[in-house]
Order: structure tokens, then C-alpha cells, then sequence
């Protein structure tokens, strides 16, 4: 199996849209257990969305790869069995071609290139007719055909001359008749095919053919061969009859002078598998060329690797609602869940492994697998695991952490070689710079959309050690809400600026009524679209249960 299959084929371990540290960190460590757990089946961490700044500083920090970026989980091309079918030089002959086709149970050849540049495409039908248009005797002449492809279809021998390099430069004769119906018919250059009478090709040299094709492996005298070698005449002998030879020698055309080119329909291994099959349906074409990341041609597809693809094999991690999911997620295979959120809205085809723990991060439900299997935590793995924890639980001052997160912390903290508070005042304030972002940035560092019956919302959250960064990041997020409001068609947004050393939250909001839905979730006053909730500093535990119990009871 080569590298791009693997690659293709290896489980993806994903966390959700817009990942924060804990869904980066759980698909990076999660990968690496399994990998040595069950090598047999590779898993490589991904993300489904940009990085904000504290797990930028995390990675940077551990020196670790950033994951691979699926934002859209759904088939591909890559994901099918895409037919390796070599490219053709476009001198290639048309009967050779047609062999190729013939031999290979295509009835489509790509033409390169030597750098595997697509040139071309050719097909039955166009070989088809070629050769019933085949009657015009220039043919050969036109399509500047080379002597090595007429050669190679009467599987000749050359008796006089040279033909390297050279094409035709005349017209195709057949020379059946007599010696002087021979010499009206015979202009300077042309390709005349004669059979063992002496006189035809005496006739044919003396008329200055530019090639004489002998059928029937018919003797050639010595001083014929002298006297074509005088007048620069090559001499070809086949085995073949005068009239097999006169039927096939058009065939001898390059196909790249019927070729289809231009704006040629091809597919790259990005197309989407929906895409790919809607533009099939369009054509008439069996098989459409792919070509790859570089623009190189790789092979061929048609509709019926459309029916046998290979949904993308999935372990989701820190998720498992599907607003929360990469795009496509209904065309993959869920394989596992890892989770520490409530059970939300994900189905799956059949029985998945789901572990789900009420901790205060899904790392801490990762460390537990490395204990549990028995499988030794390296200090980089540690530090990934440790960020996770103290990101998601604020330092354990958030009401979702558990005794096992900050047990868990401070022996991956002693694993990793760091100091525990010292790293976590450094990554949060990495974490809360958002100098030099636009407000989209900031705003999707850390959203998550929710649906409770027909409401859909979104809730992100900032948290921030300093008063400076957490209003600098309210003033760029703001005015930004009411248009993203607008763009995901949600009901409302609600964006948490979480103060983490005094536990406290200042929760701006958008969309009709929802500073009535926060006013009755939290009892708090709301004043320019702006609640305090001290106290509150947990999107899970916290925000998410008051806001849908309270949307709840306004429906009934």
C-alpha cells in the first residue's frame, strides 16, 4: 500500500468546529495511544477548524506538528479506488491506442506529458472515427506522423535508411497496378506500398517515393536496395499483405492530432464525490481523468468507483452533537466518541465505542486510557494532556473540574517537567492576546452551536487573566455579533468574557429576546446587551443547562 493510500485510509481522530485546546490536544494524545495500541489500523490527529492563540502556544510550546485541517468530512475523490491507468504519449498510434483500450478494458487514455502534464483525452469513439475518416491518403502527412509508428504497426523492418526522427512528408499510395500506372500515381515523398513485383518498386524509386513499404516479406535484390539508398528512398519490409498493409497504415496517425483538449473535464482528489457524480451524469464520457495536489495526472475514475468509496473512518473527540461536527459528517463512518459533554444530537449507523465521563476535560478521560492500558505518557504527550486540563477547567476554578482533572494535572505536570501555575499563567495569557486579530478570529476561537427543540444558538467564550485582554477582545467581538447572528441563521449568540482569577463572566448577547431568556436564566440585569454573571465560568456546566431549561419552559 503506498503513502497516499495510507494517508487516505488512516482513522481520522477530529475534535469540533472552531477546536480549542482540548479538542486539539485529545486528538493529538488519543492518536498516539492508538497508534501503539493497534498499528494496524493508523490514526493521525486532525482539526476542524483554525487554532486560536492559546493552542497555538501550546503546540509551539511542546514543539508539536500542527493536526491536519479537515473542515469537510464528506467523500471525496481521494476516497474511491481511483484506476491507475498509465498516461499515453500523444504519438502514440492509433491502433496502439486502440490495443491499449482494447488490452486494458478502457475506452478512454489520458495523454501526457513527460512531467505527467494532462494533454489530452482520447476515446473509443474518437479512434472509432479516425479510423472511418481514414481515407484521406495526406492522413499522415498532416498528422506529421513519425516512421517509428508506421514501424510499429506493420511490425516492420528497415532495409535502407534511417528513420529517426523523421515523419511523413507524402502521400499514402498503393502501388497494385502496372509499372506505368505506378509511376502517374507517384509524386516526389510519398509512402507507396507495393507487393514482390520488381518492376512496382523499380517504378516507385524512379518516381523519388520518399518510402516504400514491401508486403509479404518479398525478397529484396541488393541493387534495389542501392539504388533506394541513392535516391534517399527508405525501404521498409513487412510480412503482412499489400492489402492488410493499406488497411492499417492509416492507423499509424498519432492520436494526438484527434486527441480531445482545451478545457478538458477533470477531477482533482479534493472534488467532492457529490460534485464528481452530478458532472458525470452530464457527459458522455465513461472515464475522467484525476490529477493530483500538483496538477500531475494519477489515474482515471468512473461512475462505478463512484459506488464503491470509502466513507472517511472517524474517532470523534471533546464532541458529539453534529451542529458541533465537520461538514459531512452524515457520509463518514463514526468509528468512537470520547467525550465529556452532555449526549446531544449525533446518530450513527451502528454501535460505536462511546466513552463519555463527567470530568472537566476530555484529556482527562485520555489520560485514563494511557493508565488503564498501561501505556507510558512521554513528557510531550504530558504537556499536551496537562494544557488541555487547565484550559478547560480554568486552572480548576471552573465548577465542571473534578478531584481526578486536578489529580490528573499535577502528575502530568510532573511528567512534563513544568511548573504547574507558572505554565498556566503563561498559557493564558498567550491565550488572551488578541493584538493583530480581526474580529472573526476572536469570535470563532471558541463557539459552539447548540439546538434545543426548534431554538438554534451559539455560545463561544473567551477566558482571559487580564482586564486589559478580555476588553480588548469585547471590543473587537461586540459589534461583530449581530452580523454573525445573521450569517448562521441562529436565534441567538451568546459570547462568554470569562475573568479567571476572580471567577466571573460579562456575557454579551444578540437576537430577539434574549436578553429576556439571560434575564430569567441567571436573574441577572442586562444593560446595553451585557450581563454580569459572577460565579459563572462554565459554558458546559453553567451556561449551556440554564439557557436550554429556560428555552425549554418557554415553549411549553
Amino acid at each position: 500500500m503506498n503513502s497516499q493510500t495510507t494517508n487516505r485510509r488512516a482513522i481520522k481522530v477530529i475534535g469540533h468546529r472552531n477546536p480549542d485546546t482540548d479538542s486539539i490536544c485529545s486528538a493529538i494524545a488519543y492518536s498516539r495511544l492508538k497508534n501503539i495500541l493497534d498499528p494496524e489500523h493508523p490514526c493521525k490527529p486532525c482539526r476542524a477548524g483554525l487554532l486560536n492563540r492559546e493552542t497555538e502556544f501550546v503546540l509551539d510550546y511542546f514543539n508539536v506538528p500542527l493536526p491536519q485541517l479537515y473542515t469537510d468530512v464528506s467523500p471525496h475523490i481521494r476516497d474511491v479506488d481511483i484506476r491507475p491507468a498509465e498516461g499515453v504519449d500523444g504519438e502514440t498510434s492509433l491502433r496502439r491506442a486502440w490495443m491499449t483500450m482494447r488490452d486494458q478494458e478502457l475506452d478512454t487514455l489520458c495523454i501526457v506529458d513527460q512531467e505527467k502534464n494532462l494533454q489530452g483525452v482520447i476515446t473509443v469513439k474518437d479512434v472509432a472515427t479516425a479510423n472511418m475518416d481514414g481515407l484521406d491518403p495526406h492522413a499522415l502527412e498532416i498528422a506529421k506522423t513519425s516512421y517509428q509508428n508506421i514501424l510499429d504497426i506493420l511490425d516492420g523492418t528497415v532495409l535502407v535508411g534511417d528513420v529517426t526522427g523523421k515523419t511523413v512528408e507524402g502521400r499514402i499510395v498503393i502501388g497494385s497496378g502496372s509499372a506505368e500506372q505506378i509511376e502517374k500515381s507517384i509524386s516526389p515523398g510519398d509512402i507507396v506500398v507495393v507487393s514482390n513485383r520488381a518492376e512496382s518498386l523499380l517504378a516507385a524509386l524512379e518516381m523519388d517515393a520518399g518510402c516504400i513499404i514491401v508486403c509479404a516479406s518479398s525478397k529484396v535484390s541488393r541493387t534495389m536496395q542501392m539504388l533506394a539508398e541513392e535516391k534517399g528512398c527508405i525501404l521498409i519490409s513487412t510480412e503482412l499483405s499489400t492489402y492488410v498493409s493499406g488497411q492499417v497504415l492509416s492507423q499509424a496517425a498519432p492520436i494526438r492530432q484527434y486527441m480531445t483538449q482545451g478545457k478538458l473535464l477533470t477531477f482533482t482528489l479534493h472534488t467532492p464525490v457529490e460534485e464528481a457524480t452530478r458532472v458525470m451524469a452530464t457527459v458522455r464520457f465513461r472515464y475522467f481523468p484525476v490529477l493530483d495536489d500538483d496538477g500531475k495526472y494519477i489515474g482515471v475514475v468512473s461512475r462505478r468507483n463512484m459506488m464503491n468509496l470509502h466513507k472517511k473512518q472517524l474517532i470523534l473527540v471533546d464532541h458529539n452533537e453534529k451542529s458541533q461536527a465537520a461538514e459531512g459528517i452524515d457520509h463518514a463512518e463514526v468509528l468512537e466518541i470520547i467525550d465529556h459533554h452532555r449526549i446531544g444530537t449525533l446518530e450513527t449507523e451502528g454501535p460505536v465505542y462511546f466513552r463519555n465521563v463527567p470530568v472537566g476535560c476530555t484529556c482527562t478521560i485520555v489520560y485514563q486510557m494511557y493508565l488503564e492500558n498501561g501505556v507510558e505518557i512521554d513528557a510531550t504527550t504530558a504537556g499536551l494532556l496537562l494544557s488541555a486540563i487547565l484550559s478547560d477547567t480554568l486552572m480548576f476554578r471552573s465548577p465542571t473540574c473534578t478531584p481526578t482533572d486536578e489529580r490528573a494535572a499535577r502528575e502530568l505536570a510532573r511528567l512534563a517537567g513544568v511548573d504547574l501555575e507558572e505554565y498556566a499563567d503563561n498559557m493564558f495569557s498567550h491565550g488572551g492576546d488578541v493584538s493583530g486579530k480581526t474580529a472573526a478570529e476572536v469570535f470563532n476561537g471558541d463557539y459552539k452551536i447548540f439546538t434545543s427543540g426548534d431554538v438554534r444558538f451559539g455560545v463561544g467564550q473567551g477566558s482571559y487573566m487580564t482586564e486589559k485582554n478580555r476588553k480588548a477582545a469585547q471590543a473587537l467581538v461586540g459589534p461583530y455579533l449581530p452580523e454573525a447572528l445573521a450569517k448562521q441563521r441562529l436565534d441567538y449568540i451568546f459570547y462568554m468574557f470569562t475573568d479567571v482569577r476572580n471567577s466571573n463572566t460579562e456575557l454579551l448577547m444578540v437576537g430577539p429576546g434574549a436578553d429576556e431568556l439571560v434575564k430569567k436564566a441567571f436573574g441577572a440585569s442586562v444593560e446595553q446587551g451585557m450581563a454580569f454573571l459572577p460565579g459563572v465560568v462554565s459554558r458546559k456546566k453553567q451556561m449551556i443547562p440554564a439557557l436550554i431549561n429556560t428555552i425549554k419552559q418557554d415553549q411549553e
